[in-house]
């Protein structure tokens, strides 16, 4: 058979040649078709008579690690989630039934069964009917950001797609030797500064705050050397250094270069970027790559616990209450 039937549910999972078989999709009870590859390909392979009253969604993606499957989610679920409800059955196919189609069908039914589900589970539940699937690398990357956002409603204007899109807009345009286009890249705003002050990070020299725990690049890393660099996301205040020609409407941009204090008192040197990435003295390759220099700057850990007790708390010599520097032969070692 062309198609094979998902769990007990009405999903149903092939390539593109169920198609075809008119007859085992009638047998099936099938109302709706999600294509999720390119339109011509469904044309050539689609019968001159469709089944009548077949609803059909397509999703033009290509079967290749960096193609964005991701932001299409919701309207396949959706999709699939119309053709349950009205008591139809639902195919999801692509070219060979493998990895594009696999990977809708995972993100419906993890969407589905949130607390059951996860990625693996999911795609282990499709291989008992289909052996065969294996979605490729970026998307079970992109399943599992989806988890990990908890299968949001509003996809794209969540903060962990906007940062994924960011890095991968920076990968696509840097193996083009350029920066990406700055429309492209998310921001974080000044409102995402204020929500979390457990950590900030201010420049050395004037005092103005550069960032606080939300907007950290943190990387995984099992070395014990301490970073040299505390990396980001690209932050609103950035932007003169990334985009130092964005004022006279031309979208040439370095691909790499110093980040300054924003205060225009201060514009000191407090780290750089690389859009095409930084390698960490630790080991890891940070992409995009935004680091300030800890030399720089000064980073002040608060808790509750010791902000009641003392008001304040030391790292690298700083006092978190008072923001007051201690001179190097008083401060404590790390």
């Amino acid at each position: 058979m062309a198609f094979d039937k998902i769990g007990d549910q009405n999903i149903y999972i092939g390539g593109v040649l169920a198609l075809q078989n008119s007859a085992a999709l009638q047998r099936a009870n099938i109302t709706h078709v999600v294509s999720v590859l390119r339109m011509q390909m469904v044309l050539s392979t689609w019968m001159r008579k469709p089944i009548a009253g077949l609803q059909h969604l397509n999703i033009e993606v290509d079967d290749v690690e960096d193609a964005n499957l991701l932001r299409h989610f919701n309207t396949t679920n959706a999709f699939i989630k119309s053709a349950l409800d009205s008591g139809g059955s639902v195919l999801v196919h692509c070219a060979m039934g493998k990895s594009r189609s696999a990977t809708v069908c995972v993100a419906f039914l993890c969407q589905q069964k949130p607390h059951e589900l996860d990625p693996d589970k999911a795609l282990e539940l499709i291989r008992q009917s289909r052996p065969m699937v294996e979605p490729n690398e970026g998307f079970r990357r992109q399943l599992w950001l989806y988890h990990e956002m908890g299968y949001p409603d509003d996809i794209v204007n969540h903060p962990l797609y906007r940062r994924w899109s960011t890095q991968r807009e920076a990968e696509l345009s840097t193996a083009q030797g350029k920066a990406p286009e700055m429309d492209l890249v998310s921001f974080e705003d000044d409102s995402v500064l204020d929500s979390d002050h457990s950590t900030e990070i201010k420049c050395r020299r004037c005092r103005r705050l550069l960032a606080t725990k939300p907007v950290i690049n943190a990387h995984e890393t099992e070395s014990a050397e301490r970073c040299n660099h505390i990396f980001l996301h690209p932050l609103s205040w950035m932007r003169p250094c990334l985009y130092p020609n964005s004022s006279e409407g031309t979208d040439d941009a370095p691909l790499d270069g110093r980040l300054t204090c924003p205060n225009p008192r201060c514009g000191a040197n407090i780290g750089k970027f690389a859009w095409q990435g930084i390698r960490c003295n630790c080991g890891k390759w940070v992409v995009p790559g935004m680091g300030l220099a800890r030399a720089r700057v000064d980073v002040i850990e608060r808790s509750s616990a010791t902000t009641e007790a003392t008001g304040s708390k030391q790292v690298n010599g700083v006092h978190s209450g008072s923001a007051i520097r201690l001179p190097p032969h008083m401060r404590r070692p790390q």
